[in-house]
């Protein structure tokens, strides 16, 4: 029996450390997750900081073909951010960190599950993501909201422009 390959988006982004080389081993690891494979990484994008403080991040978006379930890939991403040192402060929500993993989207689905969100619910208010997730797929529709494209003119005022030194594939 074959197992059903899903399409998931997810955000990459890290400030503290070296958050260029955080990104580069977060998508190798990515790509061992079990019935995983990265098919799609944008440039990586030095932004700043939005509704918190510290340094600016670096951040991408990536697609993955992935066999695991919503849930499954978002515990598999946690265990990739605590093993790069990631540490959730009590009551302390975005706080700078060493490694931060979102699943944006998965397939179609909508839920509104309080572990897992889909769509993210912020993401079309972030140039983080939008930015980097028109490069790669310019067509891509939001679950229930409409193609991430049109969310663009509401993030103008949010800094953010692309680095040197991107992938250039995986």
């Amino acid at each position: 029996m074959t197992e059903t390959l899903h399409r998931a988006a997810v955000a990459l982004g890290a400030n503290l450390g070296n958050p260029v080389a955080a990104l580069r081993s977060a998508l190798e690891a990515i790509g061992t997750l079990p019935g995983t494979q990265v098919s799609g990484v944008s440039s990586f994008y030095r932004t700043a900081p939005v509704d918190s403080s510290g340094p600016d991040y670096v951040n991408a978006v990536s697609f993955v073909q992935t066999t695991l379930a919503p849930k499954d890939l978002l515990h598999a991403l946690q265990a990739i951010e605590n093993a790069a040192g990631r540490v959730r402060p009590a009551g302390v929500h975005n706080a700078p960190r060493t490694l931060d993993l979102d699943v944006l989207t998965y397939d179609d689905v909508i839920s509104d599950d309080p572990e897992l969100i889909l769509p993210h619910p912020r993401m079309h208010e972030r140039a983080f993501v939008l930015v980097p997730l028109t490069e790669i797929a310019p067509d891509f529709v939001i679950p229930g909201k409409g193609a991430a494209r049109i969310f663009l003119d509401g993030v103008v005022d949010q800094r953010i422009g692309a680095i040197e030194d991107s992938p250039t594939s995986f």
